[in-house]
């Protein structure tokens, strides 16, 4: 099976879970933005949960894609329109696309990142354990690069939970070019996406080391995503933060979610294209249950910041967790029981 690339949109890359191990040798972790949404749209074609699939930047020109045979499908992430031969298509759900039908994304009403599954995930290269494109080395992914007009993906062999999702959506199929269930995932349940969001955090390494003024404004000021960020981490503008005193420091290991303040007093958040080690100071952590709601941010949008202790950042990731594992558990039941 294969997939056309008519239209590659602003920025569309092949993206799983990331490239870890190996950032003691300085190569980046990369991977998704929005690593929850990537792992529900797996699950919902019966894939694993670490497989590569697209991740489409919605703020620019539209991606299309045509099919090359009928394929199984899902498409999670933000909130946004999507059609199958100008026929609207929902989100968060299976879906089975007919051989030959083109696939657009169009208007995105709130978030910035889609994410598109394929049964069978897509058959590209592994590049260090994963297929993760990081566009600055050229690795990974599509040739190490986001998708060009012209460009065909092909799919790998499908899984025997995605062949019998398949053969049940095939029984349903009619000339609107695709079917899908009557059901779907309730995106808000996984990701609430929210006009100037509440972004939790831990205190940072050097949380102690800001003025109290400064450590006032991170948590009651509002902060806004500048135009200049990227993959890399959200550049954010607000009033600048302040040290108590200049304080030596050498680079230490940083993390998805690290706030680092550098000398401009403007936090950057570290995404999923960050550097493997950082020497600005640390102010804070964003916690892991937040980190798709900080990936699906905008530029020009705002984020407050609200702190928690661990044990509660603790459980909210097991919360989480519990919630996809369910998923997967009543996945398996619909259509293997």
């Amino acid at each position: 099976m294969s997939l056309e690339v008519l239209k590659p949109g602003l920025m569309t890359t092949v993206q799983d879970l990331g490239r870890t191990g190996f950032q003691k040798y300085g190569v980046l972790v990369s991977g998704a933005m929005d690593c929850d949404s990537l792992r529900i749209a797996n699950l919902l074609v019966g894939n694993k949960l670490d497989e590569a699939a697209l991740e489409v930047t919605l703020l620019g020109p539209d991606l299309s894609l045509r099919f090359s045979n009928t394929t199984l499908i899902a498409v999670t992430g933000a909130d946004f329109s999507l059609s199958i031969d100008h026929q609207e298509v929902p989100l968060w759900r299976p879906i089975l696309v007919q051989k030959g039908s083109v696939l657009n994304f169009g208007m995105c009403k709130r978030g910035s990142r889609a994410y598109l599954a394929c049964a069978g995930g897509f058959d590209v290269p592994s590049v260090m354990n994963s297929k993760s494109t990081y566009v600055r080395a050229g690795i990974g992914g599509y040739q190490g690069r986001p998708l060009q007009k012209g460009d065909l993906l092909t799919t790998g062999e499908i899984s025997s939970l995605s062949e019998k999702m398949l053969w049940e959506l095939k029984e349903q199929m009619d000339e609107r070019g695709f079917a899908a269930p009557n059901w779907a995932v309730n995106r808000h349940y996984f990701l609430p996406l929210k006009k100037n969001p509440v972004i939790r955090v831990m205190k940072g390494e050097q949380f102690d080391h800001f003025t109290s003024a400064s450590q006032e404004q991170l948590l009651a000021d509002a902060f806004r995503v500048s135009a200049k960020s990227d993959r890399m981490g959200y550049r954010l503008e607000g009033h600048p933060l302040e040290m108590e005193m200049p304080l030596e420091m050498i680079s230490e290991a940083v993390s998805f979610g690290t706030i680092q303040v550098p000398p401009d007093g403007n936090p950057i958040v570290l995404l999923a294209d960050r550097q493997t080690a950082g020497g600005y100071p640390r102010i804070a952590h964003v916690i892991s249950a937040d980190l798709s709601t900080v990936a699906q941010m905008m530029p020009g949008e705002q984020m407050r910041f609200q702190l928690v202790q661990l044990e509660q950042a603790e459980r909210l990731f097991i919360d989480r967790e519990t919630k996809i594992c369910e998923l997967a558990a009543r996945l398996k039941f619909e259509y293997v029981v």
